[in-house]
């Protein structure tokens, strides 16, 4: 009689999900297609001014790029150019830091608890609203330093989009995941630490990428309006002696700056999760 084997094979080893970040590095050719974009707009911006076309925007009175690269050579020469960059950072790093600390704890506080949220949540809806901007003149009744009064600015700027981001981030987190911890005797700490956080980090580092955005944009219109130094009273300055080479030069560094940190803000977001599967992942490549 012949015995049948009841044994069932070895099963196939299951891969593990895809993880954020895992082996993706950007084709050479699209760091080709970036350069070449740059590149492109650059021999554009040169055809307009050097030709003086002038039809329904006058490119006459634009310095070329030669220009403005020329000019950026000069002041990268000038001890002064690196002063008003550490000032301006400095200012945007420590108004973005604390917006982050605030917005997120603020976030998780008015999506977790229905107390807090009819308590503050009118209030943060009728602040935000109002242009960061808009608040110079408070700031300029506050503080007692211009100083103290940009970096109220520069949080304010970005804590709203943090907030925001976070609370929609931990309102929509799955309420079995919650169940599941405290069904295995997990306390709200435990949730927190857990669920909420883990769970709400993509959502929050989409909130912190674009406070960092609209940080610069506050903090250099209020160098501009009442700041002693840094790359925007520099540029607005530049701007008041005519001196339209250094405006151009002023913006460009604005602009790098502004890349390089919210560069800096989605590489960190995909540092802390990588755990995440492949299909959550965002940002930059």
């Amino acid at each position: 009689m012949t015995t049948v084997s009841t044994v069932a094979p070895a099963a196939e080893p299951v891969s593990a999900p895809a993880v954020r970040g895992a082996g993706r590095r950007p084709h050479p050719r699209r760091w080709a297609v970036r350069i070449g974009s740059l590149l492109g707009a650059l021999l554009l911006w040169q055809w307009l001014t050097a030709a003086d076309v002038t039809l329904w925007v006058r490119f006459d009175r634009l310095p070329t790029p030669l220009a403005v690269a020329e000019q950026l050579v000069h002041v990268a020469g000038d001890p002064v150019y690196y002063q008003d960059i550490a000032q301006s950072l400095v200012r945007i790093l420590t108004g973005f830091a604390l917006a982050a600390v605030v917005g997120i704890c603020a976030g998780i506080a008015v999506a977790r608890s229905w107390l807090l949220s009819d308590v503050l949540q009118p209030l943060f809806e009728v602040v935000r609203p109002i242009p960061a901007i808009a608040l110079v003149p408070v700031a300029i009744l506050l503080f007692p330093r211009n100083e103290e009064g940009i970096v109220f600015i520069t949080f304010t700027a970005a804590f709203f989009p943090i907030l925001v981001s976070t609370r929609h981030a931990v309102s929509a987190l799955p309420t079995v995941w919650e169940d599941a911890v405290r069904t295995m005797g997990g306390g709200r700490w435990r949730v927190l630490a857990s669920v909420v956080l883990p769970g709400a980090l993509p959502g929050v580092f989409g909130g912190l990428s674009v406070g960092m955005g609209v940080s610069w944009i506050c903090v250099i219109s209020a160098e501009m309006i009442s700041g002693d130094f840094g790359v925007g009273y520099r540029t607005w300055h530049a701007y008041t002696i005519v001196d339209y080479p250094s405006v151009l030069v002023g913006m460009v560094t604005i602009g790098v700056l502004g890349w390089a940190t919210a560069a800096a803000v989605e590489l960190l977001g995909r540092r802390v999760t990588r755990w995440l599967p492949a299909r959550h992942a965002g940002g930059v490549r």
